[in-house]
């Protein structure tokens, strides 16, 4: 009898393992950056910027029978950041994911809690992985997938704390309240997707609500792939003006060997006249897009900066050469114009910034990458900056990713 107890729990406990799968995982990633006119023109009287951030993360993911389960802490320093022997971090452990996934039949799933989301090109949802931090969002998403299409519909109210009265957000730098539809589907050499965003802002009088209504599309022809982003804003932005504002980029990806790839593109984000005192506002805004992705590296525009402005021309030339199995050198070439009229005293021209980044493998779990930035500014960026002191503007940087996986049943 005791022989077929074992047996029995045996055959539990095997169930159960077969049944399910957990996967650890972990990350550190240091990352080095001499900053000189990183994201604006530096004046003379500014030295430049040398430090090293790091980003540390412990990945948990559990599924089984009808649920995903995910948890990503996260804690991000500067070296250096607090004194030897200190007893606390300056920062401290921050949740950057933890949601349930409950899988509620073959098609439909509703996923719950802090979560990334990132869709298509990540133009207007983006993780913003380059950045120690990234991006997550507390919401409910029900998702549904059935071959080829997939659709998501997002559900998000923020509130500073719990409260008895009153629902005003104090919280800054984020939304009150969003719901979202994104559509996609795949078929032989195109795919397409819809994207409506509802997005609403704390207001002085109450939430102030845009629609951002667009369109990603790609295709591919033997070697060539084009994309495309069609986007178009309207309704009202936080000050409550009218919003009317549109993005649109085109790219054609043309691979000339197993090696070398280049890349050929333009993107107009529309925008306000400079010292804009109309009542409507023209500036499109990315909103949660990764734009450091976009419009060049040095972070000039649309990253914690350049919104209701003077939008943007980026008229770019980019190419990709595998070095061998290991490692890559990609360069790019970014013009930049704004889109609407400065002044009477200068064009419309902004700059030219080169990119180069270069990246290793050294294994599954070890990766390195560097990269070169410099800005050549011209009269019209002196005057968006408010800078006329004519400096070398450049930016280098080196980082080292590691990601192991600790444990992992299957």
């Amino acid at each position: 009898m005791k022989t077929n107890k074992y047996l029995v729990l045996i055959l539990i406990i095997t169930s159960s393992i077969s049944f399910s799968q957990l996967k650890i995982d972990a990350e550190i990633r240091p990352r080095s950056e001499y900053r000189h006119g990183f994201k604006t023109l530096i004046a003379d009287n500014e030295n430049a910027a040398l430090f090293v951030s790091q980003r540390t993360r412990l990945n948990t993911k559990y599924s089984i029978d009808k649920l995903n389960f995910y948890i990503s802490l996260q804690d991000v320093r500067v070296w250096g950041d607090v004194p030897q022997l200190n007893t606390s971090d300056a920062n401290g452990l921050a949740i950057q994911q933890a949601w349930a996934e409950i899988l509620l039949d073959s098609e439909f799933s509703l996923k719950l809690g802090r979560q990334e989301v990132d869709y298509d090109d990540s133009r207007i949802f983006g993780n913003v992985a380059w950045a120690q931090q990234a991006r997550s969002h507390d919401m409910a998403m029900l998702k549904y997938k059935k071959g080829q299409l997939k659709f998501d519909v997002g559900l998000a109210f923020n509130q500073s704390k719990e409260r008895l009265t009153g629902t005003n957000l104090e919280t800054p730098n984020t939304y009150k309240a969003m719901q979202y539809l994104w559509l996609h589907n795949n078929w032989d050499n195109f795919s397409g997707s819809f994207l409506f965003l509802n997005n609403g802002l704390q207001g002085a009088n109450g939430i102030n609500y845009s629609q951002t209504i667009g369109t990603h599309l790609k295709s591919k022809f033997n070697n060539l792939n084009l994309t495309a982003n069609l986007y178009y804003q309207m309704g009202e932005d936080v000050s409550n003006n009218d919003l009317s504002a549109y993005l649109i980029g085109l790219e054609a990806a043309y691979k000339t060997s197993d090696r070398f790839t280049v890349v050929f593109g333009g993107e107009l984000q529309s925008g306000n006249d400079y010292n804009n005192t109309s009542g409507t506002n023209n500036a499109f805004n990315p909103f949660y897009g990764t734009n450091h992705k976009f419009n060049g590296l040095m972070d000039y525009f649309y990253v914690g900066n350049h919104i209701n402005s003077v939008g943007l021309l980026d008229v770019y030339l980019k190419g990709s050469y595998l070095l061998n199995k290991k490692s890559k050198l990609v360069a790019a070439l970014h013009n930049f114009s704004a889109a609407a009229d400065l002044n009477n005293t200068v064009s419309k021209q902004l700059g030219t910034e080169l990119d180069l980044v270069y990246s290793y493998k050294f294994s599954n779990e070890i990766g390195l990458k560097a990269g070169y930035s410099q800005m050549f500014a011209s009269e019209g960026m002196k005057v968006l900056k408010s800078n006329h002191d004519d400096n070398i503007n450049n930016w280098g940087w080196v980082m080292v990713t590691i990601k192991p996986t600790l444990f992992s049943s299957k």
